[in-house]
């Protein structure tokens, strides 16, 4: 008996198992199994099929204003970055090879593979694009760079590219929820293969099988080790997510002419739950849909370029300071953060004494001093003058940091932080908070989402010309012809 495509689907999925197998007992006269003994369908066969069935209708009137909102927040992170040393070698890379995916800022192309990774490169360099803290944090508009390369090259529809990147948001934060790779030494990039090999596939028009297959190709040959993100960090920590996009379009791109992957890549004798996450479980059934959330309404878009954990912070240390008054009152510093946020940003010696941009905007005390005395955080802090500073090296010996449980017990949407003045006559002024302003409990508006992104932008257009971008960026649900779109972002073009 062949089961109509949608039922199909939905057992591949695992969604109404027990449905699907009653009736088909009943056309037959058969008694129907337990739902214990449902077949359960690998993973990534389950992702492939939720990836083959999301549909654009699917996707509520907030959700894409949602994608726009992060699509115009991550252009404006890559213009911003343009110029700078290391994304240039990347885009001098990716030029090297001609291609039908533009590389942003540019009026020029190359394959989409390498266009996911100059671009990437550029959105991620400032780690001033979003974030989603689930068991560890990530940064999802990593993958809008792949799903912009991949749409250009496809000549997908606007419609086709926002399904695509709500489909990757989604399938990075659900396995962010369920998975945690971090604490077994391994990069946060993995999540990222198996979503941006889903959404571009489905923008390749991928049926269920070949879906799967990009997934089982761009997860086994490509897990990064986390050492990207401890001690001395380089120019590769905004680098890996913009590499992790390359192998998993790659791998869609094998998985359209044929080829296979190993199986079943997640729980193989050698596969994932064993070799890198650990044993997990994936609820597929969970993920959003009609009238179930997407994870894109809780990512935050940074208001400062620094690492997630130090964003509340911030917040919490130009506060302090303002009640302080002069800061030669303070005789000591202490920070309170969650386990990861030690971790990541105050476990090692060098966050005490940083040597590279990269380490400066992941050390909770640098930032922390340099936000006291400054009053603010932008691009500018992370110059190796300002990180030098003797001022703030001196300052930042006056700092400890720690983990406190129950902070740590409230990561989640919240990433909280408390920072505590002690003064030299003994007083102590302190200051906790839980979101910045752009995390989704405090989301951004369409005006504060524009001063970022002049902000990052800068004097590389004239006013009105930026003007002009904006409106074209805020109309792409209906935009036709995404090339023409992203024509419009080159720093090279006539004025």
């Amino acid at each position: 008996m062949k089961l109509p495509r949608r039922a199909v689907l939905q057992l591949a999925a695992g969604a109404v198992a027990v449905p699907v197998a009653s009736r088909l007992a009943g056309a037959q006269n058969l008694p129907a199994r337990p739902a214990s003994e449902q077949p359960v369908h690998p993973l990534a066969e389950r992702l492939a099929a939720y990836a083959d069935g999301l549909r654009y209708d699917d996707i509520d009137e907030a959700t894409v204003e949602r994608v726009k909102t992060h699509v115009i927040d991550t252009i404006g992170c890559g213009i911003g970055a343009f110029a700078e040393k290391p994304v240039g070698i990347c885009r001098e890379v990716a030029l090297a090879a001609g291609g039908n995916a533009t590389i942003i800022g540019t009026d020029r192309r190359t394959t989409p593979d390498l266009a996911s990774f100059a671009n990437g490169a550029a959105f991620r360099y400032f780690d001033f694009n979003d974030t989603y803290t689930g068991r560890f944090s990530v940064h999802p508009s990593d993958h809008i760079a792949p799903c912009l390369a991949v749409a250009e090259a496809e000549r997908a529809s606007a419609r086709d590219l926002i399904t695509a990147i709500v489909l990757a948001y989604e399938v990075n934060c659900r396995l962010v929820d369920a998975l945690d790779i971090a604490t077994r030494g391994w990069d946060p990039p993995v999540m990222s293969l198996p979503a941006v090999a889903l959404a571009a596939g489905k923008l390749m028009k991928l049926d269920p099988q070949k879906l799967t297959q990009a997934v089982n190709l761009a997860i086994n040959d490509h897990i990064p080790m986390a050492q990207t993100r401890v001690q001395t960090l380089s120019d590769w920590k905004g680098f890996a997510d913009a590499e992790a996009a390359r192998n998993a379009v790659f791998a869609a791109l094998l998985a359209r002419g044929g080829l296979t992957g190993p199986a079943p890549i997640f729980e193989g004798q050698s596969g994932f739950f064993k070799q890198v996450s650990g044993p997990g479980s994936v609820d597929v059934d969970s993920f959003g849909r009609r009238g179930v959330p997407f994870r894109i309404l809780k990512c935050a878009i940074k208001p400062y370029p620094a690492v997630i954990y130090t964003q509340t912070a911030i917040v919490a240390a130009i506060e302090v300071a303002k009640e302080v008054g002069s800061l030669d009152r303070i005789a000591a510093i202490e920070i309170a953060t969650t386990s990861r946020g030690l971790q990541r940003t105050g476990g090692e010696p060098e966050k005490w004494a940083p040597k590279t941009r990269e380490t400066a905007d992941h050390s909770l005390p640098y930032i922390t001093a340099r936000a006291m005395f400054d009053g603010d955080i932008t691009n500018e802090s992370f110059a190796p003058p300002m990180f030098g500073d003797p001022k703030i090296l001196a300052f930042m010996q006056k700092i400890t940091v720690h983990e406190d449980p129950v902070l740590t017990a409230r990561i989640g949407a919240a990433v909280p932080t408390r920072v505590t003045a002690i003064l030299a006559d003994g007083r102590r002024i302190s200051r906790e908070e839980d979101y910045a302003p752009g995390f989704a409990e405090r989301p951004m508006t369409r005006a504060e989402v524009e001063r970022k992104f002049r902000g990052n932008v800068g004097t590389r257009w004239p006013a009105e010309r930026t003007d002009e971008i904006l409106k074209a960026l805020w109309a792409l649900d209906r935009t036709e012809d995404l090339s023409v779109l992203l024509g419009k972002l080159s720093l090279q073009a006539k004025q």
